[in-house]
């Protein structure tokens, strides 16, 4: 007898099988925009999830930071390593409760594509730059990202990704107004799914802020022990251990961390999935209600470190700093290219004639790394430097 291969039409079988009824299953995905035929062993989902993990836009997260820019250490969180523990902490979510894993790794695999260089400093520069140009915001550029930037595929633009994958790209944009970025139609309901990715981005970079914050000596050990929070779970995390060296005391405690807060989202998500009473995508499509949820205790808990980051890391004279240099980095380059087009790439300026001047610029600093951003302003405004 011979061996038999796991075919994409045993693996939507098994999603019924294993799947809560109010999951996404791959079988019912409302598709792509451009028709392809269905890949023999890979699902919708899985295929989806392969395109972005290939494509040029999740590469360069590596050298995209959030809090802190890329040469000032390579021990901070990058954009990919921040990616990677969203979709470690949503597909242990997702598993819990029962929704598609599968959906989940690449809705959080894609969800910071869309990021521009620098963290939020950059975003805000380019909000700035472009409000009166069409506006900016890193989900809609995300979405226009996979949908028509990157350039792999002969018959169509973009990555011709899901509907729902798609969907999850904009999740920001409020729970339950989904369905237009930059005038392109995302149907659809707002998916389990996508509200896992939701919580576990905020799990996610609110504990490596936290980390990074205290190996980069910005937030100090007496900043968190007077958040009750903190002092709970250092409790648990070293109860029997007596004295730890201070490297291991704190990555304990950011574990115990984060398992906290992800067995409240499950325990409660459930107890709401339960009240809520839902046991189709159909009855989730009409639910006005965010049910993948911290509980309030949790959410009173979690104020306290938000605050904290946001006094103690965020607003720190050193942050502030390298948030104010990043924007006049990107400012000087928007403003450089604008006045003199001539001094893009071929390839960028070929771009404006189908999307303008402005959008080109954007989309051009938008995909720029940390790094490839330093360099192109040390070629422009540095007398010696080769360009």
């Amino acid at each position: 007898m011979g061996i038999r291969i796991l075919s994409r039409e045993d693996i939507e079988n098994r999603e019924y099988e294993l799947l809560a009824p109010y999951a996404m299953k791959s079988r019912e995905s409302m598709g792509r925009a451009h028709k392809e035929d269905e890949h023999a062993y890979r699902s919708v989902y899985q295929r989806d999830k392969d395109r972005i993990i290939y494509s040029t836009a999740f590469r360069r997260l590596e050298y995209k930071t959030q809090v802190f820019v890329n040469h000032e250490g390579d021990y901070y969180r990058t954009r990919l390593t921040h990616t990677l523990e969203v979709a470690q902490i949503a597909r242990t979510i997702a598993r819990a409760l029962r929704l598609n894993e599968e959906l989940v790794e690449a809705i959080a695999l894609v969800h910071d594509v869309g990021h521009t260089p620098f963290g939020h400093a950059g975003e805000d520069t380019l909000m700035e730059l472009m409000k009166d140009h069409g506006g900016f915001d890193h989900n809609s550029h995300g979405l226009r990202v996979v949908d028509l930037l990157e350039e792999r595929y002969p018959d169509f633009p973009g990555l011709n990704l899901s509907s729902e994958v798609r969907r999850g790209i904009i999740k920001h944009s409020t729970p339950f107004d989904l369905s237009r970025c930059y005038g392109t139609d995302v149907p659809g309901p707002w998916l389990l799914e996508i509200q896992v990715v939701d919580v576990a981005d905020e799990i996610a970079y609110d504990n490596h802020d936290i980390d990074d914050g205290l190996k980069s000596g910005l937030l100090a050990d007496s900043d968190l022990e007077e958040i009750p929070l903190w002092e709970e779970v250092a409790r648990r995390a070293l109860e029997g251990y007596g004295t730890v060296d201070q490297t291991i005391r704190r990555a304990q405690m950011i574990r115990a961390l984060i398992n906290a807060q992800v067995s409240d989202i499950i325990g409660n998500s459930i107890e709401r999935l339960e009240r809520s009473g839902i046991q189709s995508i159909d009855e989730l499509a009409a639910f006005r209600e965010r049910l993948v949820e911290f509980s309030d205790e949790m959410n009173r808990k979690r104020a306290h470190f938000r605050e904290v980051l946001l006094n103690k890391l965020y607003r720190h004279y050193r942050v502030i700093r390298m948030s104010n240099k990043a924007s006049r980095f990107l400012k000087s380059l928007f403003h450089v290219y604008a006045d003199d087009p001539g001094q893009l790439p071929p390839n960028v300026r070929d771009k404006m004639t189908g999307r303008g001047e402005y959008r080109a610029i954007c989309d051009y600093i938008a995909g720029m790394t940390d790094r490839y951003a330093l360099d192109q302003y040390k070629k422009l405004f540095e007398p010696y430097e080769r360009v």
